[in-house]
């Protein structure tokens, strides 16, 4: 429609129908409120329901015997003997007489100095090839090719390695395969009997055969040992320098488009020549860093393929565990350190520490857990030239790896740890005794624990109720409204927010269902608890120093008399325990928590009901549908709003019509009386 403006009367015609449909909208805006206030009471609901749910948490807590069974214990000679104990321990005295033999770590001490000269020794930051003369072995074994790792995840088909087509594996039981931290034992060849559960057969191509085949989605850590390294990438301008992803280089065939470059093995020192087809220098490779560099520029663009060996060697170490024998492989590049190296073994599964005393110029292999594991042997198995050798750990014998032998309530045993569980209670042995002094401990409740929780039990219904308490009683102001987008036009940021605020304050102001929560929660509280469990005197909380504040105004919270409470739980834990967490078909027989717990869980229901939650669509809860159902109103409104505004203006556009022909008559007359 178009729409004529008061250009023949004069009049201000937009101003006029937006005055008009101010007075209609008036309606709408009502309607807009409307919705706003059931907005802010179902979030006020929802906000009520988190608070339930955090209380229903402290109830879930307050029914576990955990709560009530805080165990405390005391030794008579507490440098000799200590124990803790958990809930499940119960009330009992122990008596330790004698502790003949503390549990010790396993200890491999090598066999002497490792270094070649007794007043230069080993440097152990620097590169194990090239610092290898100054160990007083030189028996590193040193093999040629390649240290790998890849991480393979399991899918469909069968489970390899991704290697170069030239490229194959070597050293294949020193490998390392483990399946989701589970290590495997590496076999090249099926034995006879076939694979065992802890093996996995490994093929030159890097096929990987397990007895039964590792579920999809499964992770494979896999250290490997390849006869060469393979890479390639392309010449940038003017490049002049390529750094191999390996050091200790011990032989290099250089591609660079069509030329074929290689190291010359034989020239003294780490750095070597780089040679052409013709024996001519065309760079040189530091053998140590595997950087190379090239006497002039590569054409931009070339192709460069490195095909390269290293140094490395293997070595492995075993351990007789409380979970069996563990055995781990390690593959060690001659570009890393006899540091690196020890690294290495200690982040490892091996369950060993490796030191080095510069003092001594010695090294110890010492297991993390104490105990014998291995009546028959060595507790630490030691494989390979290196350690056996070079290290000199190979021949050694051991020293500790024992148990901790004792006599507890008359009775000798023994265990693996000086740290030992025994019907909830960890003991702790620090001493070997004898002396006819016997350590007793004692195990009892822990009052002072037991009190803290309940009062914390009691602190969190408290802050519940006040908040409940405080939204239910809430001044309602029926004069502040919700501000129209007009209204906050005209009103600044502050005064918009202290606005709301009266907006909306007492929107829960005596509910129903939080009020009759309050109620039934109190009631839940006083109610006798005719359970068996209770002694006949202790029904009630009153009776162990519960009881409700005197001061009426806030609102039903409760106190406690420390003294009295701790009393009922040194003279009486069971009846203490089962007032609050005691089981029973109703509501009667129920200990207070699970009262308290079905009381919440039903208001909590009725809130979901009413309000929902941030999960729910608009359908599911009464508020929801009653904004639908405003939203509904609101449209219609809003079509019947167009509809009016467009009525006023044809009605407007009629008269401005009517007014211009008029003019335009009055003007033809005008016109027609002047010609006379």
């Amino acid at each position: 429609m178009v729409r004529v403006g008061g250009l023949a009367s004069g009049m201000d015609i937009d101003q006029i129908v937006g005055d008009m449909m101010k007075a209609e909208r008036i309606p709408l805006n009502k309607l807009k409120q409307k919705k706003q206030v059931i907005e802010w009471q179902r979030d006020d609901y929802r906000a009520m329901n988190s608070q339930l749910l955090n209380f229903r948490s402290e109830l879930t807590s307050m029914k576990l015997s955990t709560k009530y069974r805080a165990r405390t214990v005391s030794s008579t000679y507490s440098d000799r003997v200590t124990a803790t104990a958990s809930s499940a321990a119960s009330t009992a005295s122990y008596s330790i007489d004698k502790v003949t033999q503390l549990a010790t770590s396993a200890v491999l001490k090598n066999g002497g100095g490792i270094s070649a000269s007794s007043t230069e020794k080993v440097n152990i930051s620097s590169s194990l090839y090239e610092a290898k003369n100054s160990f007083g072995s030189a028996d590193f074994n040193w093999a040629s090719g390649s240290v790998e790792s890849q991480t393979i995840k399991v899918a469909d088909g069968p489970i390899k390695l991704k290697l170069d087509d030239t490229v194959s594996l070597k050293d294949i039981e020193s490998m390392n395969v483990k399946v989701n931290g589970k290590a495997f034992q590496v076999v090249s060849v099926t034995p006879p009997e076939g694979l065992a559960d802890n093996q996995v057969l490994a093929a030159a191509d890097g096929t990987l055969t397990f007895k039964t085949a590792p579920a999809s989605g499964a992770t494979i850590n896999v250290d490997y040992f390849a006869d060469k390294k393979i890479e390639s990438s392309t010449a940038a301008e003017g490049q002049t320098v390529i750094q191999l992803a390996k050091g200790s280089v011990n032989g290099l065939t250089l591609t660079v488009g069509a030329a074929t470059l290689t190291m010359d093995p034989t020239a003294a020192g780490a750095v070597k020549e780089l040679k052409n087809d013709a024996g001519e220098k065309v760079g040189s490779v530091d053998t140590t860093t595997g950087k190379v560099t090239l006497d002039s520029a590569m054409e931009t663009g070339a192709a460069i393929k490195a095909d390269y060996t290293q140094n490395y060697f293997t070595f492995s170490v075993a351990s007789h565990t409380s979970k069996g024998l563990v055995t781990e492989n390690f593959g060690v590049q001659g570009s890393e350190s006899l540091n690196q190296v020890m690294s290495h073994v200690n982040s490892s599964g091996a369950g060993v520490t490796m030191f080095y005393d510069s003092f001594t110029d010695q090294v110890t292999l010492t297991r993390k857990e104490t105990g014998d594991f291995n009546t028959s042997g060595n507790e630490i198995v030691t494989s390979g030239s290196f350690v056996n050798n070079v290290l000199k750990f190979g021949g050694q014998a051991e020293t500790g790896g024992q148990n901790a032998i004792f006599t507890i309530n008359g009775l000798e045993t023994e265990r693996s740890s000086n740290t030992f569980e025994m019907s909830g209670v960890t003991f702790t042995l620090k001493q070997t005794f004898n002396d006819g002094n016997a350590v007793s401990l004692n195990v009892s409740n822990d009052a002072n624990q037991v009190y803290d929780n309940i009062k914390a039990f009691v602190d969190k219904y408290n802050e519940l109720i006040d908040k409940i308490g405080k939204k239910t009683s809430e001044e309602k102001y029926k004069s502040y409204q919700p501000l129209t987008d007009e209204q906050r036009e005209s009103l600044s940021e502050k005064q918009q927010e202290q606005w709301e605020e009266k907006a909306k304050s007492g929107l829960l102001k005596r509910d129903p269902i939080l009020t009759g929560a309050l109620s039934k929660m109190r009631s839940d509280f006083y109610a006798p608890v005719e359970n068996a469990g209770v002694d006949p005197m202790m029904k009630q909380l009153t009776s162990i120093g519960i009881k409700t504040s005197a001061n009426y105004l806030e609102g039903g919270k409760l106190e406690i008399d420390e003294a009295k409470l701790k009393k009922a739980i040194e003279e009486n834990p069971e009846s203490v325990e089962n007032l609050f967490r005691g089981e029973g078909a109703t509501s009667s027989s129920q200990g207070i928590a699970h009262r308290l717990y079905n009381s919440v869980n039903e208001t909590m229901d009725k809130l979901k009901q009413r309000a929902g939650n941030s999960f729910s669509t608009n359908k599911q809860f009464a508020l929801g549908r009653q904004i639908e159902n405003v939203d509904s109103q609101i449209g219609r409104f809003e079509t019947r709003m167009k509809q009016v505004e467009d009525r006023y203006w044809r009605q407007f556009t009629a008269m401005e019509k009517a007014i211009q022909k008029s003019n335009s008559q009055s003007a033809y007359l005008m016109q027609q009386f002047g010609g006379q």
